[in-house]
C-alpha cells in the first residue's frame, strides 16, 4: 500500500511539473507574441513612457485645486496644521512643483516647442504656471456666481455647502474654469485629461476651449455636453442631457480652429434632452429653450421654443388602442427637469 501511494506522489508530482513546463512555455511565447507586436511601428507601439504628462498626477493636481477653489469644504490629509494659511501655502507650492514639472513635458507636443532645449522647455513652463496661478483669483470670483446661481436656480438645495460638496454641475464648471485657463495658455493634453476625468465622475462633458460667463447653472447635469468653440454668455441655465454641439464632424481635422458650436447669449435657459447644434447658430437673449428640442439655426431673442403635438399610443397586450396627437397638458410641460 505505502509502495503503491509513494508512486501516485511520484507521478502526481512528474505531471505536475510537466504542466508547468508546458503553462511556462506557453506564457513565454504569449509575452514574446506581444512584445514583436510592439514592434510595428504604430502610434499606439509606443513604449517612451515619461514623454507625456502623468495622468494620475494631473488629476491629483485637478483634485489640489478643488482645494485650493474652496479651502474650507475639501481636506487633504497630508498638509494637517493649526495654521489654514500656512496649509494653503504648502498646498500652492506644491500644485506649482507639480503642474511646472507635468506642463513641461506636455509643452512637447506644442508646436511651438517642440524642437526647443531643456532650458527654454523650463522657463516656458515656470511662466505658465506662473500666469495660471495668479489666475486662481479671478477663476474664483466667477465660481462664486456659479454658486449663487446654483443655490437660487434649486429650491432642492438645502445650502451652498450642499451645493459645494456634493453636485456634480458645479464640480464640472470649477474643473472646466481651471483647465480654461490652462487652454488658453496654450498647453496640449493637460486641460483635456483634467475636464474628461470630471467627466468620468459626473457625466458632464465640456471641452476646456468652450468659452463660459457668469452665473452659469448646470442642474443634475447627466448626459450635457458642451462642445470646443461654444460660447455661453451670462446666467444661462442648462439641464441634463443637453448637447451644445457641433452640426456635423464629418470634416474631421479639416474642421479644426473653425467655430463649430453654437453661441448661447445671456440668460437663456435650456431644458432636458434638447440639442442645439452649429457654429452658426445664436441662441438669442432671453430664450427659452423646451426639452428634446433640435435647434440647428438661430433663435431670436426672448423666444420660447417648444415642441407641440406630439403623439401618445396607448397598448395593451398586442392589441392597439388609441393614438392621440393633440396632448393636453400643462402649457409648461415641456420643462422636464
Amino acid at each position: 500500500m505505502e509502495k503503491r501511494a509513494d508512486l501516485k506522489k511520484s507521478t502526481f508530482r512528474k505531471v505536475r511539473v510537466k504542466v508547468s513546463e508546458m503553462m511556462r512555455d506557453l506564457e513565454e511565447e504569449a509575452v514574446r507574441a506581444l512584445l514583436d507586436d510592439y514592434k510595428t511601428g504604430r502610434y499606439i507601439d509606443r513604449m517612451d513612457f515619461f514623454a507625456q504628462p502623468d495622468r494620475q498626477e494631473v488629476i491629483e493636481i485637478s483634485n489640489k485645486l478643488l482645494y485650493i477653489c474652496y479651502p474650507g469644504f475639501f481636506r487633504d490629509r497630508v498638509y494637517r496644521t493649526l495654521n489654514e494659511e500656512h496649509r494653503v501655502t504648502v498646498l500652492i507650492e506644491d500644485i506649482i512643483y507639480n503642474l511646472r514639472k507635468q506642463v513641461s513635458i506636455a509643452l512637447r507636443f506644442n508646436e511651438a516647442y517642440a524642437s526647443a532645449g531643456e532650458k527654454e522647455i523650463a522657463e516656458a513652463a515656470g511662466r505658465i504656471t506662473t500666469s495660471f496661478i495668479k489666475k486662481i483669483p479671478e477663476i474664483r470670483s466667477y465660481l462664486e456666481t456659479d454658486l449663487e446661481a446654483a443655490f437660487e436656480g434649486d429650491p432642492a438645495a438645502t445650502g451652498k455647502e450642499d451645493i459645494i460638496l456634493s453636485y456634480p454641475g458645479l464640480m464640472a464648471i470649477t474643473i472646466n474654469r481651471l483647465a480654461h485657463e490652462l487652454f488658453l495658455l496654450r498647453v496640449p493634453l493637460i486641460p483635456r485629461i483634467m475636464t474628461e476625468h470630471a467627466h468620468s465622475a459626473t457625466g458632464i462633458d465640456i471641452h476646456p476651449g468652450a468659452t463660459i460667463g457668469k452665473y452659469f447653472m448646470i442642474d443634475h447635469g447627466t448626459g450635457v455636453v458642451i462642445g470646443e468653440t461654444s460660447i455661453i454668455g451670462d446666467h444661462v441655465k442648462v439641464y441634463q442631457g443637453v448637447t451644445i454641439g457641433a452640426l456635423s464632424t464629418r470634416g474631421g481635422q479639416n474642421l479644426r480652429g473653425i467655430k463649430r458650436h453654437p453661441t448661447i447669449e445671456d440668460d437663456v435657459t435650456i431644458y432636458a434632452g434638447a440639442s442645439i447644434l452649429g457654429g452658426m447658430t445664436v441662441i438669442g437673449k432671453g430664450s427659452v429653450i423646451g426639452s428634446n428640442a433640435f435647434i440647428t439655426s438661430s433663435i431670436p431673442a426672448g423666444t420660447r421654443v417648444s415642441i407641440k403635438n406630439q403623439e401618445l399610443q396607448l397598448k395593451k397586450g398586442d392589441n392597439f388602442c388609441v393614438s392621440r396627437s393633440d396632448l393636453k397638458q400643462d402649457e409648461n410641460w415641456f420643462y422636464i427637469i
